[in-house]
């Protein structure tokens, strides 16, 4: 038992190692891309336009939602009054972050392992280090910068559309009054709790793009089947890996800054 337990946590800090590596290459190899402001915009596009849809409909129904049930909490209570200040508190500084970084995974995180992994099986990763081009900075550097401006613009898009959807469900549904509903989001919501939503879906960007990009970069390495099958094990071992950590990153952000 003591000698598995060494041959885990050995494997464990070497794949931890290897993973740092692979971030620290891949924001160098910036320093030598051609063509960087033409590879963002296209990742932005892929991570930004492509996944805005699915980001405001599940702001409007994530609203919506916290609406009913905080008004039908918050009235046993007789606190009602203070159902914006609930929903807008409630989306800043966790639902929206944690929530859109989690959709993003779900359709360009691993859109991303994907595409990587099967430029990996088919050599064409190789190609590119045989006619000189640094496959990091080429694939994976411009998607980490890319994603540290699409992540906390969609946070804010489903921030707003959420209060929004808050507002249907409490004043248009449940009768409250308007201007009540929105001077508590004015009153509840503190310039410290926008800043620390931001920070989360920063470090969420990073992270789930690094763990994506990780995990389809190094699907010859890490897959038990070569093919189409290797690449839905990266691409599963990516939404799962990304998802965990998205929370597990939340939990110490939390922790942290309160």
């Amino acid at each position: 038992m003591i000698a598995a337990t060494g041959r885990f946590t050995i494997a464990l800090v070497r794949e931890w190692g290897t993973f740092a590596l692979f971030i620290l290459r891949s924001l160098w190899s910036l320093l030598k891309l051609r063509a960087f402001f033409r590879r963002v915009s296209r990742a932005i596009y892929e991570m930004g336009v492509r996944c805005a849809p699915i980001i405001v409909t599940v702001g409007c129904f994530t609203g919506l939602v916290l609406g009913l049930q905080g008004y039908f909490t918050l009235s046993k209570i007789g606190s009602e009054f203070i159902l914006g200040s609930t929903v807008a508190l409630a989306l800043i500084r966790e639902l929206g972050p944690v929530l859109s970084a989690l959709m993003i995974v779900g359709q360009a995180g691993s859109a991303m392992a994907a595409e990587i992994g099967i430029q990996r099986n088919s050599e064409q990763i190789d190609a590119l280090e045989t006619i000189g081009v640094n496959p990091l900075g080429f694939l994976v550097g411009p998607r980490l910068v890319a994603a540290l401006v699409v992540f906390p613009l969609h946070t804010a898009i489903f921030d707003l559309i959420g209060i929004v959807g808050g507002y249907v469900s409490g004043v248009m549904i449940m009768s409250m009054d308007g201007g009540v509903y929105w001077q508590n989001v004015y009153d509840g919501v503190q310039r410290v709790d926008v800043f620390n939503g931001f920070q989360k879906s920063l470090a969420f960007g990073f992270i789930v793009t690094a763990i994506c990009a990780f995990e389809g970069f190094n699907t010859h390495r890490k897959s038990s089947q070569p093919g189409a099958r290797g690449v839905s094990q990266s691409t599963t071992r990516a939404v799962v890996f990304s998802s965990i950590a998205v929370l597990a990153v939340d939990f110490v952000i939390t922790s942290l800054l309160g």
